[in-house]
């Protein structure tokens, strides 16, 4: 009828210990894909473009350009030096062009000097100028400098 209950000892409740997890890893969180930046056709900039991402330009830019990746559609136009990684042309360049990567199409014309790791052209594309292989300077060991004789007097 009656039941002994088993008496628990005072003091703080025993805890049966968790096994150690790992919080879960929160989820790789990347970088939206940058897109290119688009200067339409209807636009015409006054002034250079600077940046480091990819531009596309269909108007017309009188300055310099600086980016990334530049491409010039068919109805892009450039007056001044253009400096990127890598640049792609269909349009209109007056002016010179530096880059590690050239790609003029048949319906670019260049008239300019173009500085390059890497030229291609189709057939019909316009390129009046100079091609001027970029070249980078190879590693020289260089002598260490000798310390200058002094010159010794002479009796007499």
């Amino acid at each position: 009828m009656f039941s002994k209950q088993a008496k628990t000892p005072k003091g703080p409740a025993r805890i049966d210990p968790l096994p150690m997890t790992a919080p879960a890893p929160e989820p790789a969180r990347r970088a939206p894909p940058k897109v290119a930046s688009l200067i339409s056709s209807d636009i015409t900039i006054e002034g250079g473009v600077t940046g480091d991402g990819e531009l596309q330009i269909d108007g017309v830019v009188r300055g310099d350009v600086r980016v990334g990746r530049l491409t010039v559609g068919e109805t892009g136009h450039i007056e001044g030096s253009i400096y990127a990684e890598a640049v792609e042309v269909r349009g209109r360049i007056v002016g010179s062009v530096t880059a590690k990567q050239v790609r003029l199409y048949g319906t670019s014309y260049i008239d300019g000097d173009i500085t390059h790791e890497q030229l291609a052209m189709e057939t019909g594309a316009f390129f009046q100028g100079r091609s001027l292989k970029f070249q980078r300077p190879a590693a020289q060991s260089q002598p260490a400098p000798q310390p200058a004789l002094e010159p010794k007097p002479v009796a007499g």
